[in-house]
């Protein structure tokens, strides 16, 4: 099997509600070889999330101290709590010839871009905008945070276009079928093939 030289960047945003999260735990799931980004961020845990595995918590001034010391490959305030996405973590996994998965919203998703050209960036979409803010309704928030999230998430849908993939979140079992399916076909394209692995072993006499 070709090794790839340097592990493949996948980066996933969606607006706030679109099931990003659940699609990319499943994800990590079907793809055992594919290791998610841990980000830092200062808001509190909720229900069910592990510290280390799904986010690192800290409060505004560690997370003040790492972006002082340009510890983020980016960094955001997102609804008033921050968020960033460990410089040195992530280039040493590529590096290392492994793929990383970084779920993120899309401020974050165009600071990365900058910095990394030749990641694969998915745009995850619910239905429709009354699907999304039925999902926030569902989901518990409060009717301001709702209100304030809509209003920002018509603004962040704009980015759609600095985007390689869409993905329309309507069915979820289809949905992560079709992110899995990118994930494959973004493996096996020739710039990430291992040419000396194929010259080798089908081309040396």
């Amino acid at each position: 099997m070709a090794v790839e030289q340097r592990g493949v960047l996948f980066v996933v945003s969606a607006p706030s509600g679109a099931g990003k999260t659940t699609l990319c735990k499943g994800l990590v799931a079907a793809v055992p070889d594919l290791h998610p980004s841990v980000s830092y961020t200062t808001r509190q845990p909720r229900p069910g999330e592990i510290p280390g595995q799904d986010y690192y918590f800290v409060d505004e001034a560690v997370f003040q101290a790492m972006a002082d010391r340009n510890d983020f490959a980016e960094s955001a305030r997102v609804y008033d709590q921050l968020y960033g996405t460990p410089r040195q973590a992530l280039t040493d996994m590529m590096e290392q010839g492994q793929d990383v998965l970084l779920e993120i919203d899309p401020t974050g998703a165009m600071q990365i871009k900058k910095k990394f050209s030749d990641g694969v960036y998915i745009y995850i979409l619910p239905p429709s905008i009354e699907a999304l803010k039925a999902r926030l309704t569902q989901r518990g928030d409060a009717p301001d945070e709702i209100q304030r999230r809509m209003q920002k998430i018509r603004q962040e849908i704009l980015s759609y276009r600095e985007y390689d993939y869409i993905v329309r979140n309507e069915n979820l079992a289809q949905a992560s079928q079709q992110l899995l399916a990118i994930v494959h076909a973004e493996r096996a394209k020739m710039k990430r093939i291992d040419i000396t692995w194929l010259e080798h072993n089908f081309l040396t006499e």
